[in-house]
């Protein structure tokens, strides 16, 4: 019997680390944890794939929580009730475990789809203030904001363009290397006439 541990997050910004952590705390070793960072838009999970392919009968699958096995009801059930079927026991760690009788796949049911309506009325949410913001606001711009270059960012250039490397301009001023390197290349791309 070995204990596995899965985490996954969907987007770009989110962290793995916590969930990871509270893997380890509820006593999954380092080595059995499988993670991944996983947009909704891609359903190939080769950490997850792997994981499913080493189980065995009596083995237990722990995340952190339910929808962590999948982005919508369906996917998830495929998942779990042969999970259940195959006696993998399934440990989530803000419910508990998932038994495998009736009432247990009932539950997971309910509370999967009740997850997946809470996504997607946050997905409408979002889009519907798009929408407004659209229609109500000319200047209206999705994505990140341009960038401008103000007197610090163009202090942080003037270094750089003075023969300071990316690290002691870095440590003079407190941007990254990264940002150092956005800001260099605004700069040239502007003449350094898109300064407020």
């Amino acid at each position: 019997m070995t204990i596995y541990g899965y985490a996954r997050v969907s987007t770009r910004g989110q962290n793995l680390r916590e969930q990871i952590k509270q893997l380890k705390d509820a006593g999954v070793d380092k080595e059995n944890i499988f993670h991944e960072k996983f947009t909704g838009v891609k359903s190939n999970r080769p950490e997850f794939q792997k994981m499913l392919s080493i189980l065995k009968k009596n083995d237990t699958i722990i995340v952190t929580k339910l929808d962590r096995f999948a982005r919508n009801t369906r996917e998830a059930l495929g998942i779990i009730e042969p999970l259940l079927d195959s006696e993998v026991t399934i440990k989530v760690l803000n419910l508990g475990t998932i038994e495998n009788t009736p009432m247990g796949k009932m539950i997971v049911r309910t509370l999967l789809s009740v997850a997946e309506m809470e996504r997607d009325m946050i997905l409408e949410r979002t889009q519907e203030g798009k929408a407004f913001a659209k229609k109500n606001n000319p200047n209206y711009r999705e994505g990140r904001p341009k960038s401008t270059l103000n007197k610090q960012k163009l202090h942080a250039f003037e270094l750089l363009e003075s023969g300071k490397s990316y690290r002691e301009v870095a440590l003079m001023t407190g941007f990254s290397k990264s940002t150092l390197q956005r800001i260099k290349k605004l700069a040239l791309i502007h003449n350094k006439d898109n300064f407020s």
